[in-house]
């Protein structure tokens, strides 16, 4: 019989190191980028991967639109911080990493065994907040999944929220979260690395 503190047996396995490299300790943000091309097959795999990742109630509420062409790319530019123009000009893709302000409208294809859509309706605050935190959740999973299929990535911050949703999504139910480059990255213009937190100044163990 199991006791409380006997292993339990499972079929998950640790990933290899040169694996957790790949996605975390030497993977970096990219502000150069090398003039090879991002497939859009390549960009259908990481979308495929990212929408496995969990959501409450499986919202999935991120929306993903990819600027692949100098012609999308103009339409951004005016949103985008100075420092961030040359950098998003030159990556072979920008993906605009998006939510959509309505998500609950697709729960009873997505969480078909409960009326989780009730909850929403009608609920502002609640939709907002579940829509942008787990589109943001949404937003990580596609960069982990870029650097899983060798991208490099380029998340930014530094744009005109109103600007970008204005031009792109006019009609008002898509909302943007936050941008990121995408390509292969030009190694030999990185700065060092920056410090994080250790693990006793970031948690807390109660």
């Amino acid at each position: 019989m199991a006791t409380l503190d006997a292993p339990v047996a499972t079929a998950q396995t640790h990933i290899s190191d040169p694996a957790l490299d790949l996605l975390f300790r030497d993977a970096r943000t990219h502000n150069a980028w090398l003039p090879a091309p991002v497939p859009i097959e390549r960009l259908r795999e990481i979308y495929d991967l990212a929408r496995m990742g969990p959501t409450s109630a499986n919202s999935s509420p991120a929306r993903f639109v990819f600027l692949t062409t100098a012609e999308a790319k103009a339409r951004l530019k005016p949103a985008l911080a100075p420092l961030n123009v040359g950098k998003t000009m030159a990556a072979p893709a920008t993906a605009i990493i998006a939510w959509d302000t309505e998500f609950y409208e697709q729960l009873p294809r997505l969480f078909p065994h409960a009326d989780m859509r009730s909850y929403f309706v009608g609920n502002q605050k609640l939709a907002e907040e579940t829509g942008f935190r787990n589109a943001s959740l949404q937003g990580a999973y596609f960069m982990i999944a870029a650097r899983a299929l060798g991208l490099d990535c380029g998340p930014m911050s530094g744009f005109d929220a109103e600007k970008v949703n204005a031009e792109f999504f006019p009609e008002g139910k898509w909302k943007v979260n936050f941008l990121c480059n995408l390509g292969y990255g030009d190694k030999s213009k990185l700065f060092p690395r920056n410090p994080r937190l250790e693990f006793e100044e970031g948690c807390r163990v109660l």
